[in-house]
């Protein structure tokens, strides 16, 4: 059992706390039971898993499936685990992953709604976007060089494990990507506080590429100039602005929402109902 801090293996680790130490080991952490779950679902290839004897004892399969996967499995003192963590209070596990990309979207030109970021430099708003996507269905997101890194610890732990399963890449061209997906006739939406038709009135069936920008200062005018339509998210009186992750939450669901076989038999793309008045 690693019990040492001064352990050339923690001090490895703790360098995956910062974006020079995860591009310079080409590793990144996964810091939790749930996270290592679903790496292990999908096969993702882990270098390094570190536990405490009580995590051991209380997930005896997981570790054994960890031993099989992993390069390396050590275990530790919960003071070694603590000083590797990113989080106040771990809860038994960490693992290190390499940095590989077997989720790579499909070619822009092939998928039917995406999400384009640039800039977003929160990791709890990207990580809360992957969610997001995931669960919508968005098959295909593509994030800016300029972003916060995908596999920042705190992105990782806001994706709740659907960081394994969107596919997703980092762009250092956004606006090819964007161009790409417009060549076939998609049709690109950004958000604008100014635009006349609001997120619901926008027919989503087509295939669709939405794009957001940095949360303060939004979309370069070089994006926002690709985009086919802006939208609007109505706000209430003395509201500014909404959050990006909210902002993508509400555009992913809208165009899911219009997808669903009801509404496209429908032939249309209807307004959402109103509020029923109390009886």
């Amino acid at each position: 059992m690693l019990t040492s801090l001064q352990n050339p293996l923690v001090k490895q680790l703790r360098k995956l706390h910062q974006a020079r130490g995860r591009r310079e080991q080409q590793q990144f952490l996964l810091e939790g039971t749930h996270l290592l779950q679903e790496a292990l679902a999908v096969g993702y290839p882990l270098a390094v898993v570190c536990c405490t004897e009580t995590w051991r004892s209380r997930y005896p399969d997981l570790f054994a499936a960890a031993g099989q996967r992993a390069e390396r499995l050590e275990l530790v003192s919960e003071a070694v685990l603590a000083a590797i963590a990113t989080t106040v209070n771990p809860d038994g596990v960490i693992a290190t992953a390499f940095r590989v990309a077997p989720r790579q979207p499909n070619d822009p030109r092939q998928v039917s709604l995406g999400l384009a970021l640039e800039t977003v430099q929160d990791p709890g708003n990207l990580g809360t976007m992957i969610r997001t996507a995931a669960a919508a269905g968005v098959e295909g997101l593509w994030l800016s060089a300029d972003s916060v890194d995908l596999d920042h610890p705190k992105v990782l732990r806001a994706t709740a494990g659907q960081w394994f399963r969107l596919p997703m890449a980092v762009a250092d061209d956004l606006i090819n990507v964007v161009q790409q997906f417009r060549s076939v006739g998609g049709q690109v939406v950004s958000t604008l506080p100014s635009a006349t038709q609001t997120y619901w009135e926008t027919d989503f069936t087509r295939p669709t590429l939405i794009l957001l920008g940095n949360e303060g200062a939004g979309l370069s005018p070089g994006l926002a100039a690709l985009a086919d339509s802006a939208v609007r998210i109505p706000l209430a009186a003395g509201v500014e602005s909404l959050n990006v992750a909210i902002a993508a939450a509400l555009l992913v669901y809208e165009a899911r929402r219009q997808r669903t076989p009801a509404t496209m038999a429908a032939g249309s793309a209807p307004s959402p109902p109103m509020p029923r008045a109390p009886e």
